[in-house]
C-alpha cells in the first residue's frame, strides 16, 4: 500500500513537468526534493530559505543531505525579519513566513521556468492548525504528499526505504515556534534558543525544545524532552550541567516540563494541536 502511494506521488510530480521544492532539510522536503529530483531530474530545484529562525546546524546539514543525494539546491535569503507583523508573533505568525517565502521563490520559479512551487504539507496536517497552508493556497504552491494521500508514518517509512537519513528524524519545526505568541521574536532570543537546543542534542536528547518566556526579571527557558528520556536528565548531574550552561547563555531560569516533549505545546492555550 505504502509503494503504492510513492508511485502515485511519482505521477503527481511527473504531472508538474517541472518543479521548485520549498526545501527544509526535515523529514517531509527531504523526501519531497529526493523523489522531484528522481522524477524530474534537472527540471526540478529544492530551495531553502536562510534567516535566524533556521539553526545554523540544520542548515549545514539540510545542505550535505543534498549533496550526498546530488539533489540541487539553492539558497534563498527571506526577510521576514523585517516584517513587523511577524515580529509580533501572533497566533498565524507562520502566515507571514510562509507568505515571504514564496514571495521570493515566486520569481525564482519563473525566471528559471519551473511550472510549480511545491511545499511538504502531508495528509497528517489535513485539520492541523496550519496558518501557512493559506499563504501556499494565495500562491496557488501545490502540496503533493498531500495529494498522494501520504502520511507522516508513510514518509518516514518510504524515506527508510529510499535510504534518506532523515527517516527517523525528529520533528524540527522552526525557532520561532519556541516563543509563546504575543511575545516579540527577535534573532537575540534565536540565538539562545538555538545555543540551548545544540546542547541538549549534544548530550544525546533526541526530542528536544527549549521553549523561551519572558519574565519581568528576566528569560525562562522551559525545557520538553521525549518522555523517554526525562529519566536521563537526572542522572549523573546532567540537571546541573545543563541548568549551568542554559544560565551561562542568558537565561535566569531553567525548568523542565514534566510533560515532556508534545507537538504544539505553544498552542495549548489556544486550545489547538500544531506542530
Amino acid at each position: 500500500m505504502t509503494l503504492d502511494k510513492l508511485n502515485r506521488l511519482r505521477n503527481v510530480i511527473s504531472s508538474y513537468g517541472s518543479c521548485l521544492v520549498a526545501y527544509s532539510g526535515g523529514v517531509d522536503s527531504v523526501f519531497l526534493a529526493k523523489v522531484a529530483k528522481d522524477v524530474l531530474g534537472k527540471k526540478s530545484l529544492a530551495a531553502i530559505a536562510d534567516s535566524p529562525s533556521l539553526p545554523r546546524r540544520e542548515l549545514e546539514e539540510a545542505l550535505e543531505i543534498a549533496r550526498r543525494f546530488e539533489i540541487p539546491v539553492r539558497i534563498v535569503r527571506t526577510k521576514e525579519f523585517d516584517n513587523s507583523s511577524y515580529l509580533a508573533n501572533p497566533n498565524n505568525r507562520c502566515y507571514f513566513c510562509k507568505h515571504e517565502l514564496f514571495t521570493e521563490l515566486e520569481p525564482l520559479a519563473k525566471a528559471e521556468q519551473f511550472a510549480v512551487i511545491a511545499y511538504g504539507e502531508n495528509a497528517s496536517d489535513v485539520g492541523d492548525f496550519r496558518p501557512g497552508a493559506k499563504a501556499a493556497a494565495e500562491f496557488q504552491v501545490r502540496a503533493p504528499l498531500k495529494e498522494a494521500g501520504l502520511t507522516k508514518a508513510e514518509i518516514r517509512e518510504l524515506s527508510s526505504y529510499l535510504g534518506l537519513p532523515t527517516a527517523d528524524k525528529p520533528q524540527m519545526a522552526c525557532l520561532s515556534s519556541r516563543i509563546p505568541y504575543g511575545e516579540a521574536v527577535s534573532p537575540q532570543k534565536l540565538l539562545m534558543i538555538e545555543e540551548a537546543e545544540m546542547l541538549l542534542r549534544d548530550l544525546g536528547f533526541h526530542d528536544v525544545r527549549v521553549r523561551h518566556h519572558e519574565l519581568k526579571q528576566g528569560q525562562l527557558a522551559r525545557i520538553e524532552i521525549g518522555p523517554s528520556e526525562l529519566r536521563k536528565v537526572l542522572e549523573a548531574g546532567v540537571n546541573e550541567r545543563v541548568a549551568a550552561a542554559l544560565k551561562k547563555i542568558g537565561y535566569l531560569h531553567v525548568t523542565l516540563d514534566l510533560q515532556g516533549y508534545r507537538r504544539g505545546s505553544v498552542n495549548e492555550l489556544l486550545g489547538m494541536a500544531s506542530a
